[in-house]
């Protein structure tokens, strides 16, 4: 385990499936209000509001951000499910934080904050501290739990959503130490605690501040370009010749006005019956067969 409030946690979760404890009616009352305000937030009535930087996005790569404030209208559409996912993630932060409060965990709650970078100011709702440590709460899908909240080394090296400059933005807000993120399965309500090791020198905290000021500058006037290339695409250790997006571009909205010659087929070489499918940015005619 790596947060002492796991254990408390843990201890909780078994005495309620023993019969030995309850949530409190104080937990209870706020997880109810909680799942209302968040009802409210993605069924409620909205408008589309102008773009800003928000610590929810201030991590993503500048090519997304750039496409954001200048060629929005052309992202792909949300699946019809994305609303009922968000609220799953609240729904789950919402029960999260009351079986921490039942758990005897000491916590305080998140509010608005705003952060400067360079001259720009950035809001957002952290989620809690502990400790005088920020902490981020995550629902994660079993992949994303097993593989991409593995460790903090292994989330930051393909941190397509942001979340490491998303947490260096609360802790600057805040002025307190980045803590780490509490991570919860969808499927099945596993939970772990990832520690933000890598922001534990005020040195490499003070270097992703100065990075997100920088993409902030270069927001205001700055051109489009790529962040990242088209990369050879492998087959059982070897290279088939083709070329395909990498992970980042193939999950961003923005990919197809991006690279408009971007296809996506089933995986050329594999010998599957049902292929995974593929973003290709080349394909050789010949040489799909190593």
């Amino acid at each position: 385990m790596n947060h002492p409030a796991e254990l408390a946690v843990h201890k909780f979760l078994s005495d309620v499936r023993n019969g030995d404890a309850a949530m409190t009616e104080a937990a209870l009352a706020r997880i109810v209000s909680d799942v209302a305000e968040a009802l409210d937030k993605q069924f409620g009535e909205s408008s589309k509001e102008p773009f800003r930087l928000r610590m929810s996005n201030i991590g993503r790569d500048y090519c997304q951000l750039w496409y954001d404030k200048n060629k929005s209208d052309v992202a792909e559409a949300l699946p019809s499910t994305f609303v009922m996912n968000m609220l799953i993630g609240d729904i789950v932060e919402a029960a999260f934080k009351g079986i921490l409060k039942s758990a005897g965990v000491q916590f305080e709650d998140g509010h608005l904050a705003t952060a400067t970078f360079g001259k720009h100011e950035v809001k957002g709702t952290h989620d809690i501290v502990i400790d005088g440590k920020v902490d981020d709460i995550k629902s994660a899908s079993p992949w994303s739990y097993t593989n991409k909240f593995k460790d903090y080394e292994t989330l930051a090296s393909h941190d397509s959503f942001g979340y490491v400059d998303q947490l260096v933005g609360y802790s600057t807000a805040l002025n307190l130490p980045a803590g780490g993120w509490w991570v919860i399965n969808k499927a099945n309500g596993e939970f772990k605690y990832v520690a933000a090791t890598g922001l534990r020198k005020e040195s490499a905290v003070e270097e992703r501040r100065k990075l997100i000021a920088a993409k902030a500058d270069e927001l205001e006037h700055g051109k489009f370009y790529r962040c990242h290339e088209d990369e050879p695409e492998t087959f059982r250790g070897k290279e088939t010749g083709n070329r395909i997006l990498n992970t980042e571009c193939g999950f961003c909205r923005y990919k197809q006005d991006c690279w408009p010659n971007a296809t996506m087929l089933p995986s050329i070489p594999s010998k599957a019956k049902e292929p995974k499918l593929i973003w290709y940015t080349e394909v050789v005619e010949d040489g799909n067969d190593p």
